[in-house]
């Protein structure tokens, strides 16, 4: 009797602690990591910066100095032509004695037409060069003036020889006016003495004038550059 006693309390404590929350029935509280959202970000493209070789360079017809004391001089590029070819004539070419020492090109008369290579076109340059000084000045040469475009360098083709006249072209080739007739030489003081005739390049025919320069080392002390467009 004492021992069913027993038990009975002891089933009562039991259950007495059970609701008492010994055993907890609350649910536990669980902490939140708070969600961190990424700002949008938006990203700006640098601009290509263009690269001018000559950011100073003369217009076609301005004027650049050279010389010192009683030898000086003044040059411009004043005018460009562009052709995909052109016809030409020569008193000297054309004679049957030049032409037999030509062979295997045959007697040839009138006009010859002169093509560049594929893809490539002839661009004219307009050159003149004044004594302004009270010397004979010597003048830069044909070779000293170049053509640089998009990074390349390019030499002028000279004509076959001074009497050559080309078809619907005024004037002769610049080097053939210094000195009158000398592919080095001087110019005399005036402006009725000045040098001035065409240079012909072959140069690619994409070729963009804003893009493209004349430079020329005028002496030894002095280099003009000037921009087609």
């Amino acid at each position: 009797m004492k021992f069913m006693y027993t038990i009975a309390v002891v089933g009562v404590l039991f259950v007495v602690l059970f609701f008492s929350g010994c055993t907890s029935t609350t649910p536990s509280v669980q902490t939140q990591t708070p969600v961190t959202t990424a700002a949008a970000v938006t990203l700006t493209p640098t601009p290509t910066l263009t690269t001018v070789p000559f950011p100073n360079a003369l217009a076609l017809n301005e004027y650049a100095t050279f010389g010192s004391g009683n030898e000086q001089g003044k040059a411009t590029v004043y005018k460009f032509e562009v052709k995909s070819d052109y016809n030409w004539t020569s008193p000297t070419w054309n004679s049957p004695g030049q032409q037999a020492a030509s062979q295997p090109l045959g007697l040839q008369r009138g006009y010859n037409t002169e093509k560049p290579q594929a893809g490539n076109i002839f661009l004219f340059l307009y050159v003149r060069v004044t004594n302004t000084g009270t010397n004979a000045v010597y003048a830069p040469s044909a070779k000293q003036f170049v053509v640089s475009s998009n990074g390349e360098v390019y030499n002028y083709s000279s004509v076959r020889s001074s009497d050559v006249t080309i078809d619907q072209v005024t004037g002769t080739q610049y080097d053939y006016q210094i000195g009158r007739g000398g592919m080095v030489g001087y110019v005399q003081p005036g402006e009725s003495n000045a040098a001035d005739g065409y240079l012909i390049y072959e140069i690619p025919a994409s070729f963009m004038p804003a893009t493209t320069y004349v430079v020329s080392n005028l002496d030894y002390q002095t280099k003009a550059v000037w921009k087609l467009g």
